[in-house]
């Protein structure tokens, strides 16, 4: 099984942010883009696993004490290298307190901690195996400037499995856990 521990988005959010980034994908070809659904904030990637080792880590995160978590997404961008479109989500410190707690559970569990620095976002597209730098460049032009969006309070985070398809990933929650509330 392949997991990771992400946010979901509210549904206003949801649909605030399908609409600011509507534009950059109209007329636009060579990406995969990822369902509205499916969209969230990864906490961490975990990746293949055993059922074993997802109880442990399960255990982990239902311990967990964390408050409620202030998400403000704070504009589109990309990463150049890996050819991700994403919304990005500033980095509230009760954020990155959440993401150290998930990552603290997920290495008492046996998995290997993440080395990279956390950049909270939202992959709202991949670029396909043929879309060379310099469209990406072009498709980084078309976009607008991406209007301030509702801030809102995640009050859970969950613990998914992705599965690869032809027509990109899907997502099943495994578990949910709750932050408290304030």
């Amino acid at each position: 099984m392949r997991l990771f521990v992400g946010i979901p988005l509210n549904a206003e959010v949801r649909a605030e942010l399908a609409s600011a980034s509507t534009p950059a994908i109209s007329g636009v070809d060579g990406w995969q883009w990822a369902m509205a659904e499916s969209w969230h904030i990864t906490l961490l990637f975990l990746g293949n696993t055993s059922h074993e080792k997802c109880e442990f880590l399960s255990a982990q995160l239902r311990d967990l004490q964390c408050p409620a978590v202030p998400i403000q997404i704070d504009g589109l961008d990309f990463f150049e290298r890996a050819g991700i479109f994403y919304a990005g989500v500033s980095l509230f410190p009760e954020l990155l307190a959440l993401q150290r707690k998930v990552s603290d559970a997920a290495t008492q569990s046996g998995f290997t901690p993440e080395t990279r620095p956390y950049h909270p976002h939202i992959t709202l597209a991949r670029a396909k195996d043929g879309v060379r730098r310099p469209a990406r460049r072009t498709f980084r032009k078309t976009l607008g400037e991406c209007p301030k969006l509702s801030p809102f309070r995640a009050e859970e985070f969950l613990l998914f499995e992705s599965f690869l398809e032809p027509g990109g990933a899907r997502y099943e929650i495994r578990e949910r856990f709750e932050l408290t509330r304030t």
